[in-house]
């Protein structure tokens, strides 16, 4: 985001267009949210792949769009600060699920034993058997689970720095633009709510 008073502006006009009853500006909100969900998305998934074998980047991006999108429908944010918080939300929702259905307790990824495909192999030897992963993969997903829940636990100001700067990745200059305070406040809510995570999770974090 090159230019934060310019998108913040535009994003205005779109919640002032959707306040009005104009439909369309859901469209123009949800696609200017897309391009973060999907990065946000593929840094979740990046060396899980298991979890790609069944869900695609774009999918999970296109559900977490239907949970914003269906949140517009039931509240308008008053500013630009609000719809990013309100995107950052949704996308964290959608990925705590995912985790959830294929990692938690009787999660698909856990339960599941496949065969491993050898498309260049013409010898007709039977394919190597992979079994369900009882390690790995899981463990490091629950990190990431634990990751997402300790951020909504945070205190709302460093809450909301968090979401800016990890989950819609604004710069700290850009935070502090669209927030209209200072870089210093932003370094100190960052600096004190990453403290807090890395202790709530014991100093493992997942790959960020």
């Amino acid at each position: 985001m090159g230019d934060p008073g310019g998108q913040t502006l535009q994003i205005q006009g779109w919640l002032n267009r959707l306040r009005a009853g104009d439909e369309s500006a859901r469209k123009e909100l949800l696609n200017c949210a897309c391009e973060r969900l999907t990065r946000l998305t593929r840094k979740m998934l990046k060396g899980y792949p298991r979890l790609k074998r069944w869900e695609q980047t774009d999918d999970v991006m296109q559900n977490a769009s239907v949970r914003l999108y269906r949140a517009l429908s039931q509240v308008t944010p008053a500013g630009a600060a609000d719809f990013f918080r309100l995107a950052a939300l949704n996308i964290r929702r959608e990925l705590l699920d995912l985790a959830k259905h294929y990692y938690g307790p009787q999660g698909r990824g856990t339960r599941h034993a496949s065969v491993a495909q050898r498309p260049d192999d013409e010898s007709g030897a039977p394919a190597a058997y992979e079994p369900p992963d009882a390690g790995g993969e899981p463990h490091r997903l629950a990190a990431w689970t634990e990751f997402h829940r300790q951020i909504d636990r945070l205190p709302d100001e460093e809450r909301e720095i968090f979401d800016l700067l990890w989950y819609q990745g604004l710069s700290q200059a850009e935070a502090a633009s669209l927030l209209n305070v200072s870089e210093r406040t932003i370094k100190r809510r960052w600096q004190s709510a990453r403290l807090k995570i890395h202790e709530a999770l014991h100093g493992e974090l997942p790959e960020l």
